[in-house]
């Protein structure tokens, strides 16, 4: 036997094994949420249908082969409440100017499912990051780059919900999510 066509048959049973070993158990590839399958198509209504989250929720959902169509009583809704952001002082410099700053930002959405209670739910996502008033301009960009990036968790996080509807609505316990990210 050639010594290349035996090191060729190795790799190849080790990838089956590996691809068997991880699909067992319950490895799934990243932002692959598993939305139930009963749920094809949604509606997503919001506080404001131009804000940053709404535009990132309607792309989560186009991601997972959602069908976003408009609100009825048949149709599952995804109702975006409000969002918030808010900011705390970690540290301060000598000249007591804020060094490092916290951002927390959190949504709260509420889903309804036809034939059962809506259920509201919250998320929050908090980030660090440091402050420096001789660059002002650049950390205002920053900030605003911060933000769009917490949306877009926040997102995520929303999908992530969606994915756990079946046990939620049978256990009936609203959930809150939260992630804390650190920029230094």
């Amino acid at each position: 036997m050639n010594p290349m066509s035996s090191s060729l048959s190795i790799k190849f049973i080790t990838v089956i094994l590996l691809t068997t070993v991880l699909s067992a158990c319950g490895f799934h590839l990243r932002n692959e949420y598993s939305v139930p399958d009963e749920i094809s198509e949604f509606s997503l209504t919001s506080f404001d249908k131009y804000n940053q989250l709404t535009r990132n929720v309607d792309a989560q959902l186009r991601l997972n082969d959602i069908k976003i169509v408009s609100p009825s009583a048949t149709v599952p809704n995804l109702h975006l409440l409000n969002e918030s952001i808010s900011e705390t002082t970690l540290s301060l410099y000598q000249n007591s100017k804020a060094a490092e700053k916290q951002l927390q930002y959190k949504t709260s959405y509420r889903v309804t499912i036809p034939g059962q209670e809506s259920q509201t739910y919250s998320t929050s996502v908090t980030r660090s990051y440091l402050s420096n008033s001789n660059t002002a301009l650049a950390k205002s960009v920053e900030r605003d780059l911060i933000e769009d990036e917490m949306s877009l968790q926040a997102a995520t996080q929303i999908m992530r919900q969606l994915g756990r509807l079946n046990n939620q609505f049978d256990n009936e316990e609203p959930v809150s999510t939260q992630t804390t990210l650190s920029n230094e």
